[in-house]
């Protein structure tokens, strides 16, 4: 990070300028989109964000399907890099009933789970105010 910000310095670009690499969204660019149009089909792999919108559901639920083996990634991507899933298997899975219901059921208990950890945690304001 520091070397970054020095080779910034040296070549003179504004800090506000520099745009962090894992903020940028998954957005597609307008040639691509015209691209596709003419194609008619969809890109040969998808993001997690683009494999959410086909899946109808947050982009945060993705990782939650990945931990329950509902969703498996394409390759043998490491922790903290881009996931990218075959657009075949997510069109697929998008019409299996069975699965879909799986997928409802494994966010459901996902946040229901989250949601009773929270309240097992003791509030430290609390903890302050009777102390």
């Amino acid at each position: 990070m520091r070397r970054a910000a020095a080779r910034r310095r040296r070549r003179g670009t504004p800090p506000f300028l520099v745009i962090p690499r894992c903020n940028r969204p998954a957005v597609m660019r307008e040639d691509q989109h015209r691209f596709l149009a003419l194609t008619g089909q969809l890109p040969a792999r998808l993001t997690a964000e683009q494999a959410a919108w086909v899946l109808n559901c947050q982009a945060a639920d993705v990782p939650i399907l990945v931990f329950a083996k509902l969703l498996k990634p394409l390759g043998a991507p490491t922790a903290n890099s881009v996931k990218y899933f075959a657009t075949l298997d997510i069109l697929e899975l998008a019409r299996d009933r069975i699965w879909l219901a799986k997928l409802t059921n494994a966010v459901a208990q996902h946040w229901r789970d989250r949601n009773l950890q929270k309240k097992r945690e003791p509030d430290d304001r609390l903890l302050t105010l009777y102390t």
